[in-house]
């Protein structure tokens, strides 16, 4: 069964490193409209910068010719976001172990393992002619 859509928001940016606060300010609005406590909203902006940028730099090659589509999805309980970028996509599973000794001191590759960390969930689809999209899920914790 799909979960109702309290709030869907959608934004299409360039690949221009000054749209990430902007998307980033975005994050924190739906991730405060979803329940969130401080401390999961910042983590939830954490990774969803770090996937930003990575879309930026690494998928659109910071060609400002080309989009970052960031699509919101504030659901009761969870929020999903999705990020598209219009390169030709990578293996997560090749991505080096940035606690490995050899990869410590490297100044690249530990986002994806960050993201990994403060999310609950990171899928990936991968379409060589479209591009690849990233989806983030973080669940709302309860404290009773």
């Amino acid at each position: 069964m799909t979960e109702r859509v309290l709030k869907k928001l959608t934004m299409i940016i360039p690949s221009l490193p000054d749209q990430i606060q902007l998307v980033e300010a975005q994050g924190e609005k739906m991730a405060t409209l979803a329940g969130f406590n401080d401390d999961d909203r910042d983590n939830m902006a954490i990774a969803l910068t770090e996937v930003v940028a990575n879309a930026i730099y690494h998928g659109n090659r910071g060609n400002p010719d080309k989009s970052v589509i960031i699509i919101f999805l504030v659901r009761p309980g969870f929020i999903t976001i999705e990020i598209t970028d219009e390169g030709g996509g990578f293996n997560p599973l090749t991505i080096a172990d940035p606690r490995q000794p050899e990869n410590l001191l490297k100044d690249s590759g530990r986002g994806i393992f960050i993201v990994r960390a403060l999310m609950d969930s990171v899928d990936y689809r991968f379409r060589p002619e479209h591009g690849t999209t990233v989806i983030l899920k973080k669940h709302v914790k309860y404290v009773s």
